[in-house]
């Protein structure tokens, strides 16, 4: 970034600057975070006045800090030094106006001030939201320099998720068997999305153990459905046969081991399988990305050969599309080019060479991809690489567990995202939540199966 200020000896009166800036939701966090400021009339999804609506209004002192940029990033520019500024609020501004922030000399005066006009409207209609007077202490050396950074913030907060969830309220509810939902994470996030309204949860497993964890969390269960079965691989088998009775839209996994219910799922006679491969799919909520990143496969195909790779690209194509998303495939290995001596790098090109030849359907698929250039254009372009994944892929495959399992809890420890997990491949979606998961981890995975099974009418 380069920055020119001027000195008192170079401004006259007259002199102008102006910038404008997109008011976005972010916005709105960063200077609560920033201020300590949480009133909810200033924050994006808070209704303060009970009319339905969120206020959403920018905080006066916020649009007075835009004011505050262009003074001191353009006029008089870096070295100046506020001494007064008085304010006068007129409108206020909410995420998605442009503001126009203007300023404009007055006069120059004794000992190296400056008075200036300030102004903030908004840029689409000129509706006034503040005016002012600022005087400030003019730099007098000359500034310009080239090389002024500043790190680049990334808000912490789970817009795709919020949107996967805002969708999935307005589809019917969904009827959602949960095996042995009898402690208070299982438990509290199929209450919590019953709540939304996006699921209708029944509750399968021993019933004195599941009303004593609803007791525990101080909830109310008596308006939904518990059925009393005895045995973890038992109470999953009974949820099979409520998919199987047309009775249950999806399963959940509640406080059993992954292994017990894939057990009941997959078995031949009672099961849930339904040709293809079962695989696992994160749908990551990764702050700072333009959309979820999906990975593959991460919890249930420990080696997948090529065969099940197929399956799980076609299932992670098939569940982004449920959830409007443009399916771009990157095949993950550790490098970009094949080379025979790595299994997967030659994976990844059969699955891609397959995909051209309609042997995997309703997405791009390319690979093999090293993981800086699926994700990274800069990188894609370092390599050449060029079409419609590099770069910007939103799905990812793993090679193996270890990869995809890494790759997930990279994304959930260090890059702060949140993770909602799915088995696909059955009858039905199967909800795969793990102890450690979030609130808003668990409700987005009820969002994702219930959009899922929207889409697919009940087939995955």
């Amino acid at each position: 970034m380069r920055l020119v200020n001027r000195t008192y000896d170079e401004i006259e009166p007259g002199d102008s600057a102006e910038l404008r800036r997109l008011l976005t939701p972010d916005d709105l966090y960063v200077f609560a975070a920033s201020s300590g400021n949480f009133n909810p009339m200033h924050l994006p999804n808070a209704d303060t006045d009970g009319d339905g609506h969120p206020e959403q209004i920018a905080p006066g002192l916020f649009v007075a800090s835009l004011i505050s940029a262009v003074l001191g990033t353009q006029l008089p520019g870096p070295g100046a030094l506020y001494r007064r500024q008085s304010l006068e609020f007129l409108g206020s501004a909410h995420p998605g106006d442009e503001l126009l922030c203007r300023v404009e000399v007055l006069e120059k005066l004794p000992e190296g001030l400056v008075r200036l006009a300030v102004s903030a409207t908004k840029a689409a209609d000129g509706a006034p939201i503040l005016t002012g007077v600022a005087e400030l202490l003019a730099p007098r050396v000359k500034f310009d320099r080239d090389d002024v950074e500043v790190p680049g913030l990334i808000v912490q907060r789970h817009r795709h998720f919020e949107a996967l969830v805002e969708r999935a309220r307005a589809l019917p509810t969904a009827p959602v068997a949960v095996v042995c939902p009898d402690d208070a994470n299982s438990l509290g996030g199929a209450l919590l999305a019953a709540k939304e309204g996006i699921i209708l949860p029944i509750l399968v497993g021993e019933a004195s153990a599941i009303r004593a964890a609803g007791e525990a969390l101080g909830a109310d269960l008596s308006g939904f459905e518990i059925l009393d079965v005895s045995g973890d691989v038992e109470a999953a088998t009974a949820a099979c046969g409520l998919v199987h009775e047309g009775r249950a839209a999806a399963v959940m996994k509640g406080h059993l081991h992954t292994d017990d219910l894939l057990r009941a799922l997959l078995d031949k006679a009672t099961g849930l399988r339904a040709g293809r491969r079962f695989t696992h799919v994160f749908v990551m909520d990764v702050p700072g990305r333009p959309e979820p990143v999906m990975v593959t496969d991460a919890a249930i195909n420990i080696a997948p050969d090529l065969a099940a790779k197929v399956d799980i690209c076609q299932n992670a194509i098939d569940l982004a599309l449920s959830l409007g998303m443009e399916p771009r495939v990157g095949v993950l290995s550790a490098v970009e080019t094949v080379n025979p001596a790595i299994q997967s790098s030659l994976d990844a090109a059969l699955l891609s060479k397959m995909a051209d030849r309609g042997q995997i359907k309703g997405g791009l698929v390319e690979g093999p991809l090293a993981m800086d250039n699926a994700v990274d254009m800069g990188a894609a372009r370092t390599k050449g690489l060029k079409g419609g994944v590099a770069g910007q892929a939103n799905i990812l495959v793993a090679p193996n567990i270890d990869a995809g399992n890494m790759l997930a809890k990279q994304f959930s420890f260090i890059s702060h995202a949140e993770g909602a997990g799915l088995v696909l491949g059955a009858r039905a979606p199967v909800i795969l939540n793990s102890r450690s998961d979030s609130p808003m981890a668990r409700l987005a995975s009820c969002a994702v199966a219930a959009l899922h099974h929207a889409r697919k009418g009940g087939a995955t």
